[in-house]
């Protein structure tokens, strides 16, 4: 008789979906196999639960991919928490995913300084899950700015749409998170850039002004009107876009 898939298991597995690539999703990765051990179970049904949980994505199906059929009632249940309530959801895969596979895989190396949190116990309470968050922001990209298409991880962001500090409910949803470049995740905190509704990078009119120096015609009027690489998984929400389009951005409304 098959063994049961109980919420811890489901968490650990919900935290391996966030944090790998959906191609990634196989018996073979270290990772899968790792947890795998820790829950007694195969490599081949922890892979299988990531291809389940894969079929309830809008983004997997949207694109045409399918995931693997056969989703239970518990893996609808804990997608559609997930999804509804990131804010407490995403620390809970967080704490999962340590325990089955140790601390080191997810960062928190750019976790935002300020938290608009009135006491150090809130501050450190609402860090919880934000390795996460750009594990999965970062994953949902493949590791690449979705603007310059840059892969060096030490320049890698996983910049919020609608900032932190103004958005709690959002604050662990990965569909609130681009994964871009250093100078590009400033520029778009800074509503000195944005992305129109079919996912082009605009310049705000105090960068088009300076359009003649070098520095910001290779690093910005390069990419003008590029394409956003939309991810793997996790798309960005167009109702936050829209938010940073119309209250962020500091050029003329779309």
């Amino acid at each position: 008789m098959a063994k049961r898939w109980t919420q811890d298991d489901l968490l650990i597995a919900l935290g391996l979906y966030c944090l790998l690539p959906f191609g990634q999703f196989h018996r073979r990765q270290p990772l899968i196999i790792r947890a795998a051990e820790t829950m007694q179970r195969t490599p081949d049904s922890v892979a299988m639960k990531l291809s389940n949980l894969a079929s309830l994505d809008p983004e997997i199906t949207g694109s045409g991919r399918k995931g693997l059929a056969g989703a239970s009632e518990l893996d609808r249940q804990m997608w559609s928490n997930f999804t509804a309530n990131t804010e407490a959801m995403m620390p809970l895969a967080e704490q999962a995913l340590a325990s089955a596979i140790g601390d080191a895989a997810t960062s928190t190396e750019d976790i935002a300084p300020s938290y608009h949190e009135a006491d150090h116990f809130s501050e450190v309470k609402v860090r919880k899950g934000q390795g996460l968050f750009r594990s999965a922001v970062l994953s949902a990209y493949d590791n690449r700015c979705c603007v310059t298409g840059l892969t060096d991880s030490r320049f890698l962001i996983a910049s919020h749409i609608r900032p932190w500090r103004t958005d709690n409910g959002n604050r662990l949803n990965p569909s609130n998170g681009l994964c871009l470049s250093l100078m590009f995740d400033k520029a778009f905190d800074t509503g000195l850039i944005t992305f129109s509704e079919d996912y082009r990078l605009v310049l705000s009119s105090n960068l088009r002004a300076q359009e003649n120096n070098p520095y910001m015609a290779a690093t910005f009027f390069a990419h003008k009107d590029a394409q956003l690489r939309l991810p793997n998984k996790f798309a960005p929400s167009a109702s936050l876009l829209n938010w940073h389009r119309n209250h962020c951005f500091t050029g003329v409304p779309l």
